[in-house]
């Protein structure tokens, strides 16, 4: 492999970090009202059901669970920017809406629309358009970590922006970063010379059947959809929680900001253990059930401030855990043909999590109080354990990608095979159309070099 291969080249680099800052600033529109929607809400008319608080929380989620592949396949069809354009102008007008809203049904309103703004899937593939094959990786974890960020740095900054320019200014300031993305998207990110559908990224109609018989990806699921609908369930709650300790919702920044960054770091040894050391499983196991311990412990120890502190510092500490090694496992158990697929559809379920988890949150808390919300969480956790304890270990594997020619089937099928008897390799997939080929590959060591001059080889004879 030449030096220029080994490193992402400025115009990779740009398009990446272009392609993270519209994810992260999207997303930050979606978290940044978590910690004080609920309690600004309440004083809404119609905000005396909590049902229909958890509904507006959420409501985001179950657009974006149906639009974002039906987005992508758009994008294939009439380009990436346009539809990540149209996706984000929804997005801006839903924000817009949102802040006008003088009720809570122009709020859920508000936010319907801007789920519709799914835009995911498009800039996901957009990504795949605009780097090479062995730089996708990175360009995928620079939007994974800018994700990470992004909530992090919600969950403090809303109570703070709350305070001063209140829900209105923040649903404004969402509608604003939206244009700002739309302007990144124009003028930062490049225009891709070729657009083409990518395996590794996007949802084939002809996988869905393949994915959703696969017990340990159904597991996997189950898995991010119970997360993220705990997630929704706590920002039903713990605001109150916190209000009624003394803490209002201007101040409960004081809270969130100790509480992630300490979460923050602790995550980094239990997935360096469990993606070094070949331990997926007993770390994902351990975070499920320490999620399931803060839940009791925000239910115990509600009537104490460090109680409630140290609980959510050990739930975020099981969540970022759990939602970074989450995808990697979803990674390792799908078939390299239908990856794209198994991302796709496990995306769409983590945000049906959503809007489950906020509506539910909401209805049970209007019906049975604030404790059934915590009683909910953990009997969802203790499910999800039960559920996961018979996944099988995922393999210590790799992916790897290599740029081909653009190769007929008989020559692709003769490179798959080849490939298939080396050692080291465990699935190999190989796209000539899309000039690609992937290869799941041992962590312990593959004779690389040899693929490498097989690749070649294989290259040269075309």
């Amino acid at each position: 492999m030449s030096a220029s291969d080994s490193s992402m080249t400025p115009f990779e680099r740009r398009a990446s970090i272009g392609l993270a800052s519209i994810y992260g600033l999207r997303m930050l529109g979606l978290f940044i009202i978590l910690p004080i929607f609920a309690l600004y809400a309440e004083h809404l008319p119609g905000g005396e059901s909590h049902f229909l608080i958890g509904v507006a929380l959420g409501a985001y989620g179950l657009t974006q669970a149906i639009l974002q592949i039906p987005a992508g396949w758009l994008s294939d069809r009439y380009g990436r920017k346009p539809v990540i354009i149209v996706g984000l102008l929804l997005f801006a007008a839903g924000s817009f809406i949102a802040a006008a809203a003088d009720d809570i049904y122009w709020i859920i309103a508000g936010r319907v629309i801007q789920g519709a703004g799914a835009i995911n899937a498009a800039v996901m593939a957009l990504t795949a358009d605009l780097t090479r094959e062995e730089h996708r990786t990175k360009a995928m974890a620079m939007i994974g970590i800018t994700i990470g960020i992004t909530f992090s740095i919600s969950m403090v900054l809303s109570p703070i922006l709350y305070r001063y320019i209140g829900m209105s200014g923040i649903f404004e300031l969402i509608g604003v970063l939206a244009f700002v993305s739309i302007a990144v998207v124009l003028w930062f990110i490049p225009t891709p010379r070729i657009t083409r559908f990518h395996t590794d990224t996007e949802a084939a109609h002809g996988h869905f059947g393949e994915v959703l018989r696969n017990k340990d990806l159904l597991r996997m699921d189950f898995g991010v959809f119970t997360l993220h609908a705990i997630l929704m369930s706590v920002f039903m709650q713990v605001p109150f929680i916190l209000r009624d300790l003394g803490l209002d919702a201007q101040h409960q920044w004081q809270v969130y900001l100790p509480v992630m960054l300490i979460a923050f770091v602790l995550m980094v040894p239990p997935i360096v253990i469990a993606e070094k050391k070949a331990k997926l499983k007993p770390v994902f196991m351990f975070a499920i059930a320490l999620a399931a311990v803060a839940q009791l412990g925000i239910l115990f120890f509600q009537h104490s401030v460090w109680g409630v502190a140290v609980s959510l510092l050990v739930f975020f500490t099981a969540f970022n855990v759990l939602e970074a090694t989450q995808p990697s496992i979803v990674s390792k158990i799908a078939p390299l043909a239908a990856k794209g697929t198994a991302m796709g559809v496990f995306s769409s379920v983590q945000f049906l999590g959503a809007f489950f988890g906020s509506a539910m949150g909401g209805l049970l808390m209007q019906v049975y109080g604030g404790n059934s919300v915590l009683l909910f969480a953990v009997g969802m956790l203790l499910l999800w354990l039960a559920v996961a304890s018979s996944m099988r270990a995922p393999q210590a594997l790799l992916t790897k990608m290599y740029h081909l020619p653009e190769l007929g089937p008989e020559a692709s099928s003769a490179l798959q095979s080849s490939l298939a008897q080396l050692r080291g390799v465990r699935e190999v997939l190989v796209v000539g159309n899309e000039q690609i080929a992937c290869i799941k590959v041992e962590m312990g060591g593959f004779d690389e070099e040899a693929v490498d001059n097989l690749v070649k080889g294989d290259v040269r004879c075309q």
